[in-house]
C-alpha cells in the first residue's frame, strides 16, 4: 500500500539538466540558434533526448515564437507552451511547467527561454501597458528613471549609502570574471563603479546592466523519474507568482501612493517560503534580480533574506560574497550577464542548481549548501520566486 510519503516522492519535481548559451553579443547567431543550443545541452546533461520530453514552456520577449523550435529539436507531437511576461518570463516558464508535471499531464518536461535584443535601452510601448500615449511622450517609459526613484527613496528611508550601491556591481563583475558564460567579465574598483557616467542620480552606468544576449534550458521530471536520470536531482520545493497589490510602486506605474509600502516580491518570496517550509534564514545561495544595483539593495530585504536596513552592514562585511554568510548572484547576476529577457530568471535557477550540485561553472559556494532561492520582477509589478533543495 502506498503512503502519502510515497504519493509525496512522485509528485515531487526535480531540475534533472541544465543548459546555457553564453551571454552578451553574438553577431550572426539568431536567438533561435541559442535556444537550440541550451536545449541540447539540457538534454544532454539529463542524459535524454527531445523525443523522451513531454511538454516544453518557452520564453521570449522579442526573438520570435518559442513553440517554432520543434522545427528544430523534432517534430514530435508533444504540448509546447508559450509565456511572455517580461523579466518575470523565465520564472512563469518554471511555475507552469512544474503545475503540469504535478498535476500529472506529463512526466519530464523542458522549460526553454532566450531572447536578442537590439543595442540600447529598452523601448515598451504605453499601451501595452493600459497607459497612454503621453506617458511616453514624457520620457517616463525609460525605465531607468523609475529604479533611480525607487532607490533613492529606500535610500533615505533606510539609510543605505552610494558606497553600497557601489559594492554591489563590484561584487557582481568580479563573480561575472570568473564566470565562462558571462558577458561582462572585466571588474572595477568601487571608486570606478561611483565615477563612472551617471545615468540617472544615485545610479550610474557601471551600477546597471543591459539589454543582451543568450539562452537557457532546463529538464525537469517528476520523482519517480528523477532518480533514474540524474545522479543528484535537485528538488524545486516551490514556485510561486504573485502580481502588483494597491500602494505597490512599481515599473510602469503613472503614480506613487505614500503609503503603505508593498511590492509582488514581498508576497511572491513569502509564499515561497512557506510552500517549500524554508525561513529565509535558511538560504544558503540566492540569485536575486539585479537589473540595477539598488533593485538587488532592495530585493534582499523585500525578500526576507535580510532587514530593511541591514544591508549596509552586509555588504560592507562581504556577507553576499560567495563566501559569505548569504552569497547573492554568484554568476555575476544581470549586471555581468546583461539581460535577455526570457532567458534571464532561467539563468538564475541554472546557477542555483550547478551550485548545489557542486559544479559551479564560476565561483563554487563553499560547505556543500543545500538550499536556494532564486527571485525575478518584471514590468509593470510581477514576480516569481522559487526555492531548491538537494
Amino acid at each position: 500500500m502506498s503512503t502519502d510519503r510515497d504519493r509525496d516522492a512522485v509528485d515531487a519535481v526535480y531540475v534533472v539538466g541544465v543548459g546555457i548559451h553564453p551571454f552578451g553579443r553574438h553577431e550572426g547567431v539568431t536567438a533561435m540558434a541559442m535556444a537550440e543550443h541550451a536545449t541540447r545541452a539540457a538534454l544532454a546533461d539529463a542524459a535524454v533526448t527531445w523525443p523522451d520530453v513531454d511538454l516544453a514552456v518557452g520564453g521570449s520577449n522579442v526573438s520570435g515564437k518559442p513553440d517554432t523550435l520543434v522545427s528544430r529539436l523534432g517534430l514530435t507531437g508533444l504540448s509546447f507552451v508559450t509565456v511572455r511576461n517580461g523579466c518575470a518570463t523565465g520564472g512563469v516558464a518554471l511555475a507552469t511547467a512544474a503545475n503540469a508535471l504535478r498535476a500529472g499531464d506529463a512526466d519530464v518536461a523542458a522549460v526553454i527561454g532566450f531572447d536578442k535584443h537590439p543595442r540600447g535601452a529598452f523601448n515598451s510601448d504605453p499601451s501595452s501597458y493600459g497607459l497612454g500615449d503621453w506617458y511616453g511622450r514624457t520620457g517616463l517609459m525609460v525605465t531607468t528613471q523609475y529604479f533611480a526613484m525607487k532607490t533613492r527613496r529606500y535610500q533615505y528611508e533606510h539609510a543605505i549609502s552610494d558606497r553600497s550601491l557601489a559594492r554591489v556591481a563590484v561584487r557582481a563583475l568580479r563573480n561575472g570574471e570568473a564566470s565562462p558564460t558571462a558577458w561582462r567579465r572585466t571588474p572595477l574598483t568601487e571608486d570606478e563603479v561611483l565615477a563612472a557616467p551617471t545615468v540617472n542620480a544615485p545610479l550610474t552606468r557601471s551600477m546597471f546592466c543591459s539589454p543582451s544576449e543568450g539562452a537557457v534550458a532546463l529538464v525537469l521530471a517528476r520523482g519517480d523519474r528523477a532518480g533514474d536520470m540524474c545522479e543528484r536531482p535537485v528538488r524545486l520545493a516551490s514556485v510561486a507568482l504573485r502580481t502588483r497589490r494597491f500602494g505597490s510602486f512599481e515599473v510602469f506605474s503613472p503614480w506613487l501612493a505614500p503609503e503603505p509600502y508593498h511590492s509582488p516580491s514581498i508576497d511572491a518570496a513569502a509564499a515561497a517560503f512557506a510552500a517549500a517550509g524554508v525561513d529565509p534564514s535558511e538560504v544558503a545561495v540566492a540569485q536575486l534580480q539585479d537589473t540595477d544595483s539598488g533593485s538587488e539593495v532592495i530585493h534582499l530585504a523585500e525578500t526576507g533574506l535580510c532587514g530593511h536596513g541591514e544591508q549596509e552592514k552586509l555588504l560592507a562585511e562581504g556577507a553576499t560574497e560567495a563566501h559569505g554568510r548569504i552569497p547573492v548572484n554568484t554568476d555575476g547576476g544581470c549586471i555581468a550577464n546583461g539581460e535577455p529577457i526570457g532567458a534571464s530568471g532561467l539563468r538564475q535557477v541554472h546557477e542555483i542548481v550547478r551550485q548545489l550540485q557542486g559544479r559551479a561553472l564560476g565561483r563554487q559556494v563553499p560547505a556543500a549548501p543545500r538550499i536556494g532561492f532564486t527571485h525575478v520582477y518584471g514590468a509593470p509589478g510581477l514576480s516569481a520566486c522559487a526555492v531548491l533543495t538537494v
